[in-house]
């Protein structure tokens, strides 16, 4: 455990590469008054939006929903399957289309009409999963009408885009594993973007001054502040939910793949956050933990740390170290914009870095190159004492938001 030289921040960055900016960030938050007992960093630590990505930040009886983010319940989701390498076929290729025919992907006309992200004509598994969510919904846009208009049960099941994947992997022993990533798509961002611009607004009537607007926060027994940790929940519950219809989606595109026997998918499943609040307890008090960009590692907890693309991946077990407040990364962490990316790597570079991955080969997914994230093996030395490894994947196929 590295110090930062403030005495409500602890941090896990030893061996990695972390922007100063980044950590003024964290002692920025660190500062607020109703941060109990402080902010935990992450070895995947960068610059975010008010609060940093890979921070974790426990408060009282306050929550600050640009620390949460627009990505509510934004997270990972990992099956082990009994297939194994042996029984995929040798090029990977048609099974990848099959997966981007299942699952709507990326972003086109804006998001608006014909998107090719969004469902068109919703599945059925679709609208069972949506009938389950259907009645907070209308309750949260009978009080915000503007939560109500917009995508919803059309992105249900859905990928999204950026750092947004799908994978199929190998661990160890050569056992197939589909894994994904992806959170609470157009609804997750309209609830996040309300309460942000809400909380700026009750900074202003209330005329607080803040080292950063976006911390600005919500009061524990204002009307403001129940609505939005109630929004936030139905926004997680979104989110898991998406990922465990997609992940059918894309077991059933492998079921239906030539050449690919039958296959049990029940042997071990992990679902978790990365981009959520919720109510814990720590240093003999109730908090309101956000974890931006990190895993809940309680003792046992089993969690995944994806590398990037063309890396390794972990499924991780906890290891309740009180001092992260039972958290751990979320990832490998970025050490670039997408667009320092973009303008740095060319489109050989990218492809020699996840040479023997079934990938899309195009300029558009240079800005996910692993250049462009920290080591993960860096990333997993420098918190050795939050997780144990349960199993080590590499991914040959990717299907990108």
């Amino acid at each position: 455990m590295t110090d930062v030289k403030h005495h409500k921040v602890k941090t896990w960055i030893r061996g990695v590469p972390v922007e100063a900016e980044a950590l003024e960030q964290v002692k920025r938050v660190a500062d607020l008054p109703f941060v109990y007992p402080h902010v935990a960093v992450m070895p995947d630590v960068h610059v975010g939006i008010g609060a940093t990505v890979g921070s974790v930040v426990p408060t009282r009886e306050a929550v600050i929903p640009a620390a949460v983010g627009v990505d509510i319940g934004c997270g990972m989701m990992a099956v082990k399957t009994s297939l194994t390498a042996s029984d995929l076929p040798e090029s990977l290729r048609e099974l990848r289309h099959g997966i981007e025919r299942a699952v709507p992907h990326g972003r086109t006309r804006h998001g608006g009409s014909g998107d090719r992200g969004a469902w068109h004509r919703i599945p059925a598994p679709v609208n069972d999963a949506w009938s389950e969510l259907r009645p907070g919904y209308e309750e949260l846009a009978a009080k915000h009408p503007k939560l109500g208009r917009g995508n919803d049960v059309n992105h249900l099941g859905t990928l999204g885009t950026g750092n947004h994947f799908i994978e199929v992997c190998l661990d160890e022993n050569q056992d197939v594993w589909v894994m994904l990533h992806s959170g609470s798509r157009g609804v997750g961002n309209r609830i996040g973007s309300y309460f942000i611009r809400l909380a700026r607004e009750d900074m202003r009537i209330h005329e607080v001054n803040l080292p950063d607007r976006d911390l600005a926060y919500l009061t524990e027994g204002t009307e403001h502040f129940d609505d939005y940790v109630h929004a936030v929940e139905w926004a997680q519950t979104y989110a898991r939910k998406n990922r465990e219809v997609m992940m059918a989606a894309v077991l059933e595109a492998l079921r239906n793949a030539k050449g690919i026997p039958p296959f049990r998918a029940d042997l071990m499943a992990v679902n978790c956050h990365h981009n959520y609040v919720r109510r814990e307890h720590h240093a003999g008090e109730d908090v309101l933990v956000t974890r931006k960009g990190a895993i809940s590692a309680r003792e046992g907890e089993l969690g995944i740390i994806p590398g990037s693309m063309g890396a390794q991946s972990f499924i991780v077990r906890g290891r309740g170290n009180p001092n992260s407040l039972h958290s751990s990364s979320h990832g490998a962490g970025r050490v670039m914009s997408r667009t320092e990316a973009r303008r740095k790597f060319t489109l050989e570079e990218h492809l020699k870095a996840i040479h023997g991955v079934e990938s899309r080969q195009d300029a558009d997914v240079i800005d996910e190159t692993p250049g462009a994230y920290k080591p993960i093996s860096a990333v997993m030395e420098a918190q050795r004492d939050l997780v144990d490894v349960v199993h080590t994947l590499r991914q040959v196929l990717v299907v990108k938001g």
